[in-house]
């Protein structure tokens, strides 16, 4: 139950209280970044922030003049933590910051499958694993909430591009939108409970998702058990009408006195259930309701006064140490050929790139955000070692000449011991409202290294970026690569923490590193054409992909190296008590430096194959270890993680049989395996005139009578074999099958349940199937060749 659900009945008898204007004013947002105040309801002050508060002026929906707040790392670093408990801390921070500034709702988390690399706003989303993304999501809202202030899980749904986001559809098949694009948004509902959900802006399968019940009520409500509040993108709303009858609540940033007329003339004319109106207010009062309480809490009061309102107080030493740890812990040691990393004491080192001294730590948009400091690596670098600086190329394409820069650059890196360069994409390349082109590095940054590594290979290269970008150009002939995404305000420091040895890293991959884009899932139909962007890959997205296709990667998805080293063993799997699977295995610290592992457990159905990915993340864990240390880690893996969408029955089901459980460091560097058994679910999906006759034959109440009946056909083997593909609308239409109009829908009505006693009905069946097929022993056989014969 969310914080908003125990205020329902309240809210709903104060809005059996308020005339239709008012109930109706309540439903669009009173400016950009408040709900409307009537009487007896406050406002609810929102603001962006999946990963800092984004505090703005009330008509305002500009970063300028945003009011400070700790920017700590963005989702494509907080995935690459694999730690639900750190990002729950991260959680808590953006909650207190929140509610430091008066804010009721923080715009966040961003739960959104990485779909294509292409994605411009792949920065503010966790993965490109269902698992992964649901956990890291659900930790973030239960942190915000933790602290009073309400969370929004967005953007629902299967919103994977910018390209036509306004207006594309997402045409994707029921078991991939199941399986990979609501499966996140189902974990962070089911076991984190946010306030509020926010819909999309694009279509999915010719459908405003604000205006699709099926999803925005069937499926989150009804079967997801959502009782928060829903509500709309800024400026997503296409027929409010239709979005208050699918269960879109509330419309931001709203659409004034014009939209409060629409919505009364519409309900005076009939044209909309009053009922629509009162169930979506009784939503948004039962928010504000909570946010009231938790403004008047006692610990808001002492926070407000220890802090007040001045912005030189809002600056938290604690929250950007946090920041700082987080980004330390999301840095991905790709490669370290010969130990070159961490940094020798002592070492002559020179740091070659702008980005070492210019940051780039958040991406553009929405999720931008004013920090109350930033910490740069070369900073954080010169504190603790002898560095040489060259810039080697500039941010701004108006600056100094390009030639001078790289030939100063590469002049220090040849007096060097080591060279760390500092490479990543220009913030226009990443940014909400536009996807990217290509996944190449600048050519001008390559140019630079391929100068630098004539000059020396001791090359460290550290890369900034918001998803991934293509390493084959030198990934072969550099020792080291540092992934060092996109950090937030800590990230320098982060960084130099790492590269110097104070924190051993531990991040790893959230998302597959390709050789080249043309391998990616969605390379061929990747942005759409005429406004529709068809999901051909299925559910062989990611890894998945990759894996099901044996197709080399640059790096794995979970990939990421340590400056000690593990090993796995006494890998065993036992039935769980909720149907599914307890794992554990036994890992050690084989090196000689305290670490820090991420155990990742994927498991393989039994049908695994052409049709379902060769395996999945189930589970994962952190565990740090002191050298030579083991530690016996324990991992779930839930029997809803082991189902699949049944397209058929429209459910959820978990296929029996032997099971394979693969334990290791990344998905594809697999140290253990073991098999288990598990027992599968009845599935008995209804028969319909759409079933075929294969289907009905295999029914366990109907199938004797149908085989009967296709039997006293009299047709060939090879003839009967093509039958069965016919839909049973088909039988009363061939000769000799026996089957009327009206036998059918008894026959129906027996497989559904719906037909009476089932003895009476199967017997008379069964009684047909043998008069007919003995009526037909007389009868000469068809055709062997399949043709009709004579009629």
């Amino acid at each position: 139950m969310t914080r908003t659900s125990r205020h329902h009945a309240t809210a709903a008898a104060l809005v059996r209280r308020l005339d239709l204007e008012d109930a109706a004013r309540l439903l669009s947002g009173a400016s950009f970044w408040t709900t409307a105040e009537v009487p007896g309801v406050p406002p609810v002050h929102l603001a962006d922030g999946p990963h800092g508060v984004r505090l703005l002026a009330p008509h305002v929906g500009d970063v300028v003049g945003a009011v400070p707040a700790t920017c700590f790392p963005p989702a494509v670093a907080l995935g690459g933590t694999f730690d639900v408990d750190l990002v729950e801390r991260v959680g808590q921070a953006l909650g207190e910051e929140a509610r430091l500034r008066d804010v009721d709702v923080l715009l966040g988390p961003g739960v959104n499958i990485k779909r294509t690399p292409l994605c411009g706003r792949n920065f503010e989303y966790v993965a490109e694993d269902p698992l992964l993304a649901g956990e890291i999501g659900a930790a973030l809202v239960r942190g915000i909430q933790r602290t009073g202030v309400g969370a929004c899980v967005k953007h629902f749904a299967a919103n994977n591009q910018e390209t036509e986001r306004l207006r594309v559809s997402a045409d994707v098949d029921e078991r991939t939108l199941r399986e990979i694009y609501l499966r996140p948004f189902q974990r962070v509902v089911t076991a984190a409970r946010p306030a509020t959900l926010m819909t999309s802006y694009n279509r999915v399968n010719g459908t405003y998702v604000g205006e699709d019940p099926r999803l925005a009520t069937g499926v989150l409500r009804d079967e997801w058990g959502f009782d928060g509040l829903v509500l709309s993108d800024w400026g997503a709303v296409h027929d409010r009408l239709a979005g208050l009858r699918a269960g879109l609540d509330l419309e931001m940033p709203g659409a004034g006195e014009a939209r409060v007329r629409e919505i009364v003339a519409a309900v005076r004319s009939g044209a909309l259930d009053p009922a629509d109106v009162d169930r979506a207010a009784t939503r948004v009062v039962a928010l504000a309701l909570a946010a009231r309480d938790a403004r008047g809490g006692a610990d808001h009061r002492a926070l407000q006064a220890e802090r007040g309102h001045d912005p030189a107080a809002w600056h938290d030493e604690a929250h950007h140490a946090l920041a700082r740890e987080a980004a330390s812990r999301a840095v991905v040691l790709l490669k370290n050929d010969g130990g070159l990393l961490p940094l020798a004491p002592g070492s002559r080192v020179t740091v070659v790139g702008e980005l070492a001294r210019t940051p780039r730590y958040q991406g553009a948009g929405s999720s931008q955000v004013v920090p109350t400091r930033l910490d740069d690596a070369l900073t954080a670098l010169r504190d603790a070692a002898d560095v040489t600086f060259a810039p080697g190329y500039t941010l701004d394409p108006g600056g100094p000449d390009a030639t001078a820069l790289a030939d100063e650059a590469v002049a220090a890196a040849r007096e060097a011991d080591v060279v760390l360069f500092f490479a990543g994409l220009p913030p226009s390349a990443e940014a909400e409202g536009r996807d990217r082109e290509h996944i190449d590095l600048p050519a001008e940054q390559l140019d630079l290294l391929d100068r630098v590594l004539e000059a020396t290979a001791r090359v460290v290269v550290v890369l900034a970026n918001g998803s991934v970008v293509r390493l084959a150009p030198f990934a072969d002939r550099v020792p080291a690569i540092v992934e060092g995404w996109l950090l937030g305000q800590a990230g320098g420091g982060a960084l130099a923490d790492v590269l110097l040895g104070r924190v051993n890293p531990s991040g790893r991959l959230a998302e597959t590193v390709p050789l080249r884009l043309q391998d990616t899932p969605a390379w061929t139909s990747f942005p759409g054409t005429g406004l529709r962007v068809t999901y051909g890959e299925g559910v062989f997205v990611g890894y998945r992909w990759y894996d099901a296709r044996d197709l080399a990667v640059q790096y794995p998805f979970g990939h990421g190296l340590s400056y000690t080293t593990f090993g796995y063993a006494d890998l065993a799997v036992t039935p769980a008590d909720d149907g599914g699977l307890a794992v554990s295995v036994t890992v050690t610290d084989t090196g000689d430096l305290a670490g820090r592992e991420v155990v990742q457990c994927y498991v393989a159905p039994p049908d695994a194959g052409g049709t379902r990915p060769p395996r999945g993340l189930a589970a994962f864990a952190v565990v740090d270890l002191a050298p030579g240390e083991s530690r016996r880690v324990e991992l779930h893996v839930a029997r809803e993680d082991l189902a699949a969408w049944d397209v058929r029955a429209g459910r959820w089901v978990v296929a029996g049989g032997t099971y394979r459980v693969e334990v290791g460091a990344s998905s594809r560097d697999l140290r253990v395996a073991a098999e288990a058994e598990v027992p599968g679910d009845d599935v008995d999906p209804p028969l319909t005139t759409a079933s075929t006759v294969a289907e009905a034959m295999a029914h366990p109440v109907v199938g004797p009578a149908v085989s009967g009946l296709v039997r006293a056909t009299g047709l060939s083997p090879d003839v009967v074999v093509m039958m069965q593909a016919m839909p049973l609308e088909r039988l009363p239409y061939q000769p000799g099958s026996g089957i009327t109009h009206g036998r059918l829908d008894r026959l129906l009505a027996l497989a559904n349940g719906t037909g009476g006693p089932l003895s009476r009905a199967a017997t008379a069946l069964l009684r047909l199937a043998a008069r007919v097929s003995g009526a037909s022993a007389g009868r000469p056989r068809r055709p062997t060749d399949g043709s009709p014969g004579p009629r």
